[in-house]
């Protein structure tokens, strides 16, 4: 069913919502939003759109700026910005009900007007320029937005083409598939393709959407699991997610796992990931549970917010820790934007009891059963021994966390 998505994204917020304080027009002010206590070396958190104009990138270094480029620099205040986004939401309750909207980050969301059009004698680009206009009435903020029959076309337009138009709209259809989003490249242009995810897919041959549209969906699955059929369906336009069953964590009998993090990572988060997914896998073990609902939630640092959450069924349960790990990273590399990362979160789903595993014909039966005689072996020594009695190589690394959460009792996991 074709439905009536907005994605809705507050352009260059932080920097648009300093300078309203300040009575300056973001389009016309060079105004920068960073720590200036760090010099030079400091990261832009944001940047007016008219430092944007001049090719500044958002998120650059202040001694990468132009010297021939006068700015205003300010600090971040994220408590404001949290009450401006409030402000927003608010604006948007107005038109639509809770159930129909989704906070996908301090400054975007998604509207399912589906059912409102008829209720306000509009069509979506009508209501979209109305919730637009009031945004700007009540707040003095710009947004922009993408309008598509799906979360994905929604978004997608909005990143790609939206910015371009004088009013902030773009609309696409199923029709545009072919003509527009089979021509977008880079890879990571497109929403839902992180950087690491770009390569992994370049490795294959696959550099435009178009590439990944077209090739075997049969690959696709066996190289990145269910991951793999998503983005082959992402390809083609096609996205059955709902506002309604977005980043739900899975709660029926479900073990959690989350972690704050003592610093900033970027893409060295993967060994905490990896490490928090052993812990949760000996609970499986432990327990004689198998899951078959994936969650992997990341938080990104206070001074950039947002951050993502993203969960997976599979075909078939399992607690090898090697198939679960595969998959969290899968979405990942799939999602991460490079941001600062400060919490990490892995919750399993769907938990069964293991009294029966389905075959897999495409597994080596004997090695599988060698792995998990090791694996429990491993743990006896563990609970008998301590925790940090045996550990991967990895635990010796600096950016590792394991070793100080094990000597904590019960690790921290829930």
């Amino acid at each position: 069913m074709n439905r009536h998505i907005l994605c809705i994204d507050l352009k260059s917020f932080f920097a648009s919502v300093e300078c309203v304080e300040r009575k300056l027009d973001p389009f016309t002010t060079p105004l920068v939003v960073s720590n200036p206590n760090q010099g030079p070396g400091a990261i832009t958190l944001a940047i007016t759109p008219y430092l944007k104009e001049k090719g500044i990138k958002s998120r650059t270094r202040l001694y990468e700026i132009p010297k021939n480029i006068k700015y205003i620099i300010v600090p971040p205040r994220m408590k404001l910005y949290i009450e401006k986004s409030k402000e927003v939401v608010s604006i948007y309750l107005d038109f639509i009900s809770k159930e129909d909207l989704h906070i996908y980050s301090i400054d975007e969301c998604f509207l399912d007007v589906t059912n409102y059009l008829k209720y306000y004698n509009k069509t979506d680009i009508e209501l979209a320029q109305e919730i637009l206009n009031t945004i700007y009435k009540k707040t003095g903020l710009t947004a922009t937005c993408g309008i598509g029959p799906n979360l994905l076309l929604a978004k997608i337009s909005m990143d790609i083409e939206a910015k371009k138009h004088k009013n902030g709209i773009a609309k696409w259809t199923y029709d545009d598939v072919k003509t527009k989003l089979w021509e977008i490249s880079p890879l990571s242009k497109m929403w839902g393709i992180g950087s690491r995810m770009e390569r992994n897919l370049n490795l294959l041959g696959i550099y435009k959407v178009k590439d990944l549209a077209n090739y075997d969906v049969n690959k696709l699955k066996e190289k990145f699991g269910i991951i793999g059929e998503e983005l082959y369906r992402h390809a083609n336009g096609i996205d059955l997610s709902k506002i309604s069953s977005w980043n739900q964590i899975p709660k029926n009998k479900s073990y959690s796992h989350s972690q704050i993090l003592f610093k900033d990572y970027y893409s060295n988060a993967t060994l905490i990931i990896k490490e928090m997914t052993e812990t949760i896998c000996f609970r499986l073990r432990k327990n004689h549970k198998q899951t078959s609902n994936i969650y992997l939630g990341i938080g990104y640092s206070r001074t950039i917010g947002g951050g993502f959450s993203h969960s997976l069924k599979l075909d078939v349960p399992t607690d090898n820790p090697n198939i679960i790990e595969k998959q969290l990273l899968l979405i990942f590399d799939k999602y991460y934007d490079n941001s600062p990362i400060r919490k990490i979160s892995i919750a399993l789903g769907h938990l069964s009891n293991k009294n029966y595993e389905q075959l897999n014909l495409f597994e080596n039966e004997k090695e599988k059963e060698e792995n998990n005689s090791l694996l429990h072996t491993i743990d006896k020594i563990n609970e008998q021994f301590g925790k940090n009695t045996i550990l991967k190589a990895s635990s010796l690394l600096s950016d590792s966390t394991i070793k100080e959460r094990n000597k904590k009792i019960g690790g921290h996991h829930e």
